[in-house]
């Protein structure tokens, strides 16, 4: 069994788990974005860039939390946790920078 303190977390199966799970999290979420950029208009009012603010970004964020359920759960049975935990700290940056470059268009929508 290895330690954590060893740092030889090589599971090619847990890897490819958590690297599928946070490109299809990414994908959903630029899917989304791309979707809410089409059918609403930012320019209109401040509703439509809040939809467009926060629905990927939310979806970032549940992605992450999920990613650290799991990282939790692949804990408990002694596995390979490491990588769902990279893989979480990936989508939780995502959802930061998302919400951080997107704010500028919802303050832009209110003044």
């Amino acid at each position: 069994m290895t330690r954590d303190v060893e740092k030889r977390f090589w599971d090619p199966q847990t890897f490819r788990g958590a690297a599928a799970y946070a490109l299809t999290v990414t994908a959903v979420a630029l899917i989304t974005m791309g979707a809410l950029a089409v059918w609403t208009s930012p320019e209109d009012g401040g509703a439509d860039a809040a939809i467009l603010t926060f629905v990927p970004a939310g979806v970032l964020l549940l992605g992450g939390i999920g990613a650290f359920v799991q990282t939790y759960r692949v804990w408990r049975r002694g596995g390979t946790w490491p990588l769902w935990q990279g893989a979480g700290w990936f989508l939780l940056a995502l959802f930061f920078a998302y919400a951080a470059l997107s704010s500028s268009a919802l303050a832009g929508a209110f003044t």
